[in-house]
């Protein structure tokens, strides 16, 4: 089997212009990004005001363990399985930070034959929408210690500001710095630290707005510090909030590039889910759903995380309803949350055990998929639980799997292959998700 760095780089892809016209964006609504990458214009709501909503489908997952269980290879590979029965889909993604891409978990392009592209890319600087949340980020930074330096009118208690500094690359020298050294004019000694720039609130923002005007208010909204007597104080109390809009004016538009398949996929925003919403854009989704029959989107970690915010957050703000969740496990995972086996990042699985067939442990992690299931009942959508299927499972470890999954709730049970087949490997959870919003 060839690597996913091999796969990406030996993929034909079509011209974005190409992939726009095959769902109907048309060339004035695009901003071209080479020949494989494009911004799509929120206008095109507008045109679209009057089209049906498509499907909207979410993929989630079990307890993630440091491996991953493969929600975006899932997402990736079931949007290649619809297009493969003759549904119009677009898959909708969050961007990748730097941080993990460098890290041990790697990229975010999916993986094998399940994959978008052109993979370097989109891992790396992309259209800049990450840069650009850094620098809104960081000019509200620089305006608020301005104001200190330049006298404090606002009375901001500096042991009492909330906001960090933010750069798109793991760094843990900066978590805790002090800044203001070197005299009066370089500002007031304080302590403070860089984030990660996807754990910024403006990344936040950036992922829930509507189009530029909500983008501005929520802006304004920001709460960065609190005054000496507990007030409040917020991006537009510094005047910051109207140029941060103007640095993330492309940022708002959402990103087109493709599968290894050809198949639209709309790639915007990277919040974390342990700091926010953990989804993509509203506006891919408000985009995506006006121009296609199924809609496949990703929430961050498991069903009791991005999942519920993307139900209770996201949702509320797009007025867009879930009509089925994917819900991923891999039997490895679910020997881990057994007890089985020990899960470590970085370091290799023990093959041994993890070949053994052991069913005792797969009934004890089947708690773990049960709440999740559970947990996407009691939001009122209809859970499908698919296997991201590896060489070691074995057909006991699946029927017992797919028999705890029906029991508990879920809709249906199924295996996926599409690492390995691309679209072909997704045919079965394809139809399940078909099956699943047409009842």
């Amino acid at each position: 089997m060839k690597s996913d760095l091999q796969i990406a780089q030996e993929a034909k892809l079509k011209p974005i212009t190409e992939i726009a016209a095959s769902i109907g964006i048309r060339e004035d609504e695009l901003d071209l990004y080479g020949k494989y990458k494009a911004k799509v214009s929120p206008d095109i709501l507008k045109r679209l005001k009057d089209r049906p909503q498509g499907k909207y489908i979410v993929v989630t997952a079990v307890t993630p363990t440091p491996l991953g269980e493969g929600k975006t290879v899932t997402s990736i590979g079931l949007g290649q399985g619809l297009a493969k029965i003759g549904k119009k889909v677009i898959n909708t993604l969050r961007e990748p930070s730097m941080g993990p891409v460098f890290g041990i978990k790697g990229g975010a392009a999916g993986g094998g034959y399940a994959q978008v592209v052109p993979m370097e890319d989109l891992n790396l600087h992309f259209t800049g929408d990450i840069h650009a949340v850094g620098a809104a980020n960081n000019l509200l930074c620089a305006m608020l210690d301005t104001h200190l330096q330049k006298g404090n009118k606002l009375g901001i208690d500096i042991h009492n500001i909330n906001i960090n500094r933010v750069v798109d690359i793991s760094d843990r020298a900066l978590r805790h710095i002090i800044i203001g050294l070197g005299g009066k004019v370089n500002g007031i000694p304080r302590e403070t630290g860089y984030d990660i720039t996807v754990a910024s609130e403006v990344m936040a923002i950036l992922s829930l707005a509507t189009d530029i005007f909500d983008l501005r208010e929520r802006l304004g909204r920001m709460t960065v510090a609190y005054t000496t007597d507990g007030k409040p104080v917020t991006a537009e109390d510094l005047k910051a909030a109207g140029a941060m809009t103007v640095l993330l004016k492309d940022a708002l538009k959402p990103n087109l590039i493709q599968t290894l398949e050809h198949g639209p996929c709309l790639m915007h925003c990277g919040p974390f889910a342990n700091i926010a919403h953990g989804n993509n854009s509203v506006l891919a989704d408000l985009i995506a759903c006006k121009l296609a029959d199924y809609v496949v989107t990703e929430s961050g970690f498991g069903a009791d995380m991005g999942f519920e915010k993307m139900c209770n957050i996201k949702c509320r703000t797009s007025g867009l309803k879930v009509d089925s969740a994917v819900v991923v496990c891999t039997i490895r995972a679910l020997k881990m949350h057994g007890g089985a086996i020990k899960v470590v990042a970085g370091k290799p699985l023990d093959q041994e055990t993890l070949a053994r067939e052991d069913l005792d442990s797969v009934a004890k992690g089947c708690e773990n998929l049960e709440k999740h299931i559970e947990n996407v009942l009691l939001h009122g959508v209809p859970p499908i639980v698919v296997i991201n299927r590896f060489p070691t499972d074995t057909p006991a470890e699946i029927n017992l799997i797919k028999e705890k999954a029906l029991a508990a709730g879920a809709t249906a049970a199924v295996t996926h292959e599409v690492w390995a087949k691309g679209g072909e490997g997704g045919i079965e959870l394809a139809e399940a998700v078909v099956e699943a919003t047409t009842s």
